[in-house]
């Protein structure tokens, strides 16, 4: 197995916290690959029905949106992303529901949503909380533009096995459970379950690894 230089393995921070341009593209394929199982895990904690809508912090390619729309009817998804590369390919990828409307895609900084107050059901976000520049601000905003009682399920591989990854540095913040709750506990939501999962992937040296991660469910 070929060794990564230490440029390489920046390069594939960098692109993990926001995908630009055709290396974006193919890691934002790759990602997807590899996160089916954690995107799965959060809309199932999410329970999700009939007419909801729907919000994704941070959705990349967004290539599991059609799983989604097909586990129930009526639907309205909103897409968060600070990738403009990311942006584009979702639209594109997704180009039959974002014509009919079902699915909403927009650009944003990272920090607010500017989003009516009580517009969605329930929220997720998968492998992206590591990036949150200002965690605490931006659940602040999505606690506000969910519904009473409404969910939010936050998907994050644990501590342990993200220091393992030889490119993993100084753009990711890394949790377990005691981190995510002390994060929780300074703001609004309540938190409903703290569950781990654990799958076996193919790493980025097409070796299979073990992943344990973790869905927090939390509550408005």
């Amino acid at each position: 197995m070929e060794k990564l230089s230490p440029e390489a393995l920046l390069e594939i921070e960098r692109q993990l916290s926001a995908p630009d341009g055709e290396n974006g593209i193919k890691i934002a394929e790759e990602m997807h690959r590899s996160n089916i199982g954690m995107t799965r895990a959060a809309y199932q904690a999410l329970n999700i029905q009939n007419d909801m809508h729907i919000l994704e912090i941070g959705h990349g390619n967004c290539a599991h949106l059609k799983e989604i729309f097909d586990s129930a009817s009526s639907l309205i998804y909103h897409g968060l992303e600070i990738s403009k590369t990311m942006h584009l390919q979702a639209k594109q990828i997704n180009a039959e529901f974002h014509q009919k409307n079902q699915a909403i895609f927009s650009l944003y900084d990272g920090l607010t949503i500017k989003l009516p107050d009580d517009s969605f059901h329930v929220a997720f976000s998968v492998n992206s909380i590591y990036f949150w520049k200002k965690p605490i601000v931006l659940l602040n905003d999505i606690y506000r533009v969910l519904k009473p009682g409404g969910h939010l399920a936050i998907v994050f591989a644990l501590k342990d096995f993200m220091k393992q990854l030889p490119f993993v540095n100084d753009r990711f913040s890394l949790f377990d459970h005691q981190d995510i709750t002390q994060l929780i506990k300074q703001t609004p939501f309540e938190i409903a379950t703290l569950t781990n999962h654990q799958e076996r992937i193919q790493s980025k040296h097409d070796e299979w690894v073990n992943r344990e991660f973790c869905v927090a469910l939390l509550k408005k």
